[in-house]
Order: structure tokens, then sequence, then C-alpha cells
């Protein structure tokens, strides 16, 4: 990408009992500024022949950005050999929903510890990941987590996209900063995260990088609940100084609960800086 796009994950909220779909919700957002969205398959598919030309025809009408996250229910590291397999499935199904209105990067959470070592978890999800087909030039975005039960420390994730062409990152700052208790404090640590991936995937992995944000609450055990910005200690605006000073490139997905007001509040501050 030769920017950084701004937008939402799901439905605008817009003002007054606004009600959209996701085409009309497209047309909003690209009113009031912003130029990306992430389609929510995290509990059905919901691309189907009566909404995919609707969709098509905005995406295309607006240069408009989409992505989508998968289902919720994933775990490449299941007991059970069936899980995983429904867990893949799931995956591809989402991938080929997302490319039938023109986009190329699903994001999900890869799976939990169980009673695996870190190690052995690492491996069995890699393995997994390798039965991902690799075609469309698709992407599948691996997610930082917000609780350490859960796989996708930043570590593990580049890793594994290290290995697999086509696994890269999702960094979640805000699942970062939970999953450590409030680790994210200032500009330094936001900066440590963008030099480790540039020095491990190379600067073209931070020229083409998907990210969540959002103010988060959380407690020993990691992530709680998503919250605005401004009820949080989430430091966006150090968060964006860094996105400016490492050339960050790709996409910035909101994921607060007033959605397009705090995408709004990320653009307009990066913009700012």
């Amino acid at each position: 990408m030769d920017r950084l796009l701004f937008g939402i994950s799901g439905l605008p909220l817009g003002e007054g009992g606004d009600k959209f779909n996701y085409s009309t919700g497209i047309e909003y957002l690209h009113s009031i500024g912003l130029n990306a969205k992430e389609l929510p398959f995290v509990r059905s598919i919901n691309v189907t022949a009566k909404n995919k030309d609707a969709i098509i025809n905005m995406k295309e009408k607006y240069k408009f950005h989409l992505t989508a996250h998968g289902s919720y229910f994933i775990n490449l590291n299941a007991e059970e050999q069936e899980k995983i397999d429904k867990s893949i499935e799931r995956i591809i199904g989402g991938a080929e929903a997302l490319y039938s209105v023109g986009g190329n990067n699903i994001v999900f959470h890869s799976g939990y510890y169980l009673k695996n070592t870190p190690e052995e978890t690492f491996i069995k999800i890699e393995e997994s990941l390798k039965r991902l087909p690799e075609k469309y030039e698709f992407n599948y975005r691996l997610e930082t987590t917000g609780k350490p039960t859960q796989f996708g420390s930043i570590d593990e994730l580049i890793r594994i996209c290290k290995n697999i062409p086509s696994c890269k990152l999702c960094i979640d700052f805000s699942h970062i900063h939970a999953r450590y208790n409030g680790i994210l404090k200032n500009y330094e640590d936001f900066a440590a995260i963008l030099y480790k991936v540039g020095e491990n995937l190379g600067k073209e992995a931070l020229e083409d990088l998907h990210i969540h944000l959002s103010g988060i609450h959380y407690g020993e055990k990691g992530e709680k609940n998503h919250l605005p910005f401004l009820e949080s200690d989430f430091n966006y605006k150090a968060c964006l100084k860094a996105f400016i000073d490492f050339n960050v490139k790709g996409c910035v997905i909101c994921e607060s609960p007033i959605l397009e007001k705090d995408a709004l509040l990320l653009k307009n501050c990066y913009e700012s800086l």
C-alpha cells in the first residue's frame, strides 16, 4: 500500500437511528472521510448472493478497502482433529467470501494453549496453517491476542510469518497492551514492536500492516472489553507517532464501541502529527 488507511469493524453507528447494511455502510463511511471496513464473519459468513453485487459496486465506486474478521470458533490447537479440520474450513470459507467481494486479508485468532506448552502449541498451529491454500494472492492475517491463555504473542506470530509466506500480521496493539496488563505506556513501547517487525520481516511488512486499535479494559487475566479511547489508558497518540516514524502503511481498523467516531479521532490525530 502507498499510505495508511483508517476504517472500522462492522457497520457504522451513524446518527439518530441510522441503519446500514454493508453497501450503504461503505457509502456512509466514505462520506465522513474513512476508507476501510472489516466485515465481521465472526459468527456467520454474511456475504450472500443477495448483497454481493451491491458490496462490490460500492467498493469499486469509492475505492474502498475491505477486509474480514474470521470466525470466533477457530482453534488450530484443539485436542480433537475434527475441531481443527472445522477451524480450517471456517477460515477458508471466510477467505472465499471476502475474495468474492474484492478483499484479500482475513483476520483470525489461531487458538489456545490448552494443556500444551507454548512450543508444542506453536508446532501444532504452524502445521495446521500450512494446510491453508495459497491462492488468490490472499493473506491470512494472524492477530495478536489479548489474553495469556491464547496463542498469539507478537513473537509467536512473527515466527510463523517468517515460515509461511501466505501468513501475515494483524497487530492488535490494544490486545498486546491488555495481554501484558498495561505494557504499552509510551512512544518507545510502540516503537519497539515496530522495530521488531521490521528487523524480522523486513520493511515490506511495515508497509503492509493490518492493525487493530481501540481503548481497552483489562486485568490480571488480560483483555476484558473494548472502550472508547478517551475512557481508557491506551496511548493512541504515541502509537500513531510511531506509525509515522516507521513509515507504516496498510490499514488501521478501529474496534472501539463508538466505531467511526474513534476511527475519525485516530485519522485526524494521525494527519495532525
